[in-house]
């Protein structure tokens, strides 16, 4: 390996350590309280160096944001191939809890703490790209399962729907990374409840005669 090489190596590698840090803090302080000079001291690094790798706190926050949301996008591709709806919806019920539960930090990061967000023209995602916006996708899908006609009546709005499920999933993921260790409440396998949300999310949207499409 020569020389350009080694030391191009070697900036990522200190890149990574400051966007890992910055992840920590911002999740265990919030992004208010977090400078960069606690994400420098945190790997034992000068401010100075830290800025020839990021202009400001916004930068490390938008770094950060984008990769995990892209990631998000990237559990559903596998998914994108079913050609049912209904079926699909479900599944990214349980690819966006198994994200979420294998990556807790870069959750609570994207969903459980307070930051500022990226004006359109700042992130490299493409917004209403369903191959690269998570949320696109899951419209996309929606939209699909409105169109063939498999919803209640005065269930069409598209939007309202996405969102819905969105936070159902959302109440039983955030709530395993928050609360799972309470012993206050006798909890129930994560699966468990993962499932019988999922489930009740389709089950409360679609007509009666397309509640068995839905896989238990």
């Amino acid at each position: 390996m020569g020389i350009k090489e080694r030391r191009e190596r070697e900036k990522a590698e200190i890149r990574e350590k400051i966007l890992e840090a910055a992840r920590e803090l911002f999740v265990s302080e919030g992004y208010e309280a977090v400078s960069m000079r606690k994400i420098a001291d945190k790997i034992e690094y000068s401010p100075t160096a830290i800025y020839l790798h990021f202009k400001d706190k916004e930068a490390v926050l938008r770094e950060l944001c984008e990769s995990d949301f892209y990631s998000l996008a990237q559990e559903f591709h596998q998914i994108a191939r079913l050609a049912d709806p209904v079926e699909r919806l479900q599944e990214t019920g349980v690819a966006y809890a198994r994200f979420a539960l294998s990556h807790p930090n870069h959750y609570r990061l994207m969903f459980m703490t307070p930051h500022p967000v990226a004006p359109d023209e700042e992130t490299r995602i493409e917004r209403g790209n369903p191959e690269e916006d998570a949320y696109a996708f899951l419209k996309w899908t929606i939209g699909e399962v409105v169109a063939a006609g498999l919803v209640r009546p005065g269930f069409e709005d598209v939007e309202s729907l996405a969102q819905t499920f969105w936070a159902g999933m959302h109440g039983v993921v955030s709530l395993q990374i928050a609360k799972c260790n309470d012993d206050w409440v006798d909890w129930r396998p994560t699966e468990e409840r993962l499932r019988l949300m999922n489930e009740a999310l389709l089950r409360g949207m679609l007509r009666e005669a397309t509640e068995g499409e839905v896989h238990g």
